[in-house]
């Protein structure tokens, strides 16, 4: 079991590019993970990654390993979980990785009821604005905006379409004046969204008719995760691109104020998707936990 273990370690690490994300996807320490990589290379006398401060990259060696053993660990689990399932009750992990929007506003609120039903279930939550290869990283589960889910996957919608407004506290818009049009928002301070993948800042988009523009904004303040976004808008710190569901609650009291209605753009709701060869009854059953729910 001991080198079972061992490879499975070192194809997470392959899989991550990073002995820290890895750590932290199968549950150990940073230290433990590359000491039990380092007793591997010495079981066969080879060295398998190359390690930097910034990235970590199998050799040629490390990548014919990798390629060898990948196919028969995902096996290995597949049996694993079908074994289990024979024991009359549905078990198994389900990865899920989401925007952090999506956990918060729907993941979450269907599956906290869902849980006492199905005890030994486990379930990780992945919160991350970036874009995942679900199968390369090992998730059972992706939530992303329809226009942005992995091709060749099954997929289907769990949320509405996602409406986007532009938002500043009263105390904002009494120092300066609502932008007219997109274009004003060059003399405005805009609190910046930037995605790890995405490498800049996420640009706002607008749609007037049939045009929709593009604008790069640009702000003192800049997060990764939208829900301080909202934050430093409600403190007056600027203006905020956000889903409106996300901040209906800080409109309807007042503490938010919206503007350039009229250019409102509205994106494909949030989709469910994964991929075609893994099934199991504990996916099964997220999956239904997770769908629309029927009006």
């Amino acid at each position: 079991m001991a080198v079972f273990d061992d490879l499975a370690a070192f194809a997470a690490v392959v899989r991550a590019k990073s002995f820290t994300r890895a750590a932290a996807q199968i549950g150990v320490t940073q230290s433990a993970l590359s000491q039990t990589v380092r007793s591997l290379e010495q079981r066969l006398d080879l060295k398998l990654l190359n390690r930097t401060t910034r990235s970590v990259a199998p050799t040629e060696a490390g990548e014919q390993l990798f390629r060898t053993v990948e196919p028969r660990l995902q096996e290995i689990e597949a049996e694993l979980t079908a074994l289990g399932n024979l024991r009359g009750r549905p078990v198994g992990t389900v990865r899920i990785t989401a925007t952090e929007h999506a956990v918060r506003s729907i993941i979450w609120p269907r599956l906290l009821p869902w849980l006492p039903k199905y005890p030994e279930i486990k379930i990780e939550i992945s919160s991350d604005n970036r874009f995942v290869d679900i199968v390369a990283e090992r998730f059972d589960i992706g939530i992303r905006l329809g226009g942005d889910v992995a091709k060749n996957m099954i997929a289907f919608r769990i949320a509405p379409d996602m409406r986007m407004v532009v938002v500043g506290s009263p105390a904002y818009f009494e120092r300066n004046p609502p932008p007219q049009t997109p274009s004003d928002l060059s003399e405005h301070d805009c609190i910046g969204l930037r995605l790890p993948t995405y490498g800049g800042l996420l640009p706002w988009e607008f749609k007037y008719g049939e045009r929709i523009s593009s604008i790069h904004v640009d702000g003192r303040l800049v997060f990764n995760r939208s829900d301080l976004m909202a934050e430093a808008a409600i403190a007056g710190n600027g203006l905020a691109w956000l889903p409106a569901d996300m901040v209906r609650e800080h409109i309807d009291a007042g503490r938010l104020l919206t503007t350039l209605n009229d250019w409102e753009i509205t994106f494909p709701g949030y989709h469910l998707y994964y991929a075609s060869r893994r099934s199991s009854s504990a996916l099964s059953l997220v999956v239904d936990a997770l769908r629309l729910p029927q009006s």
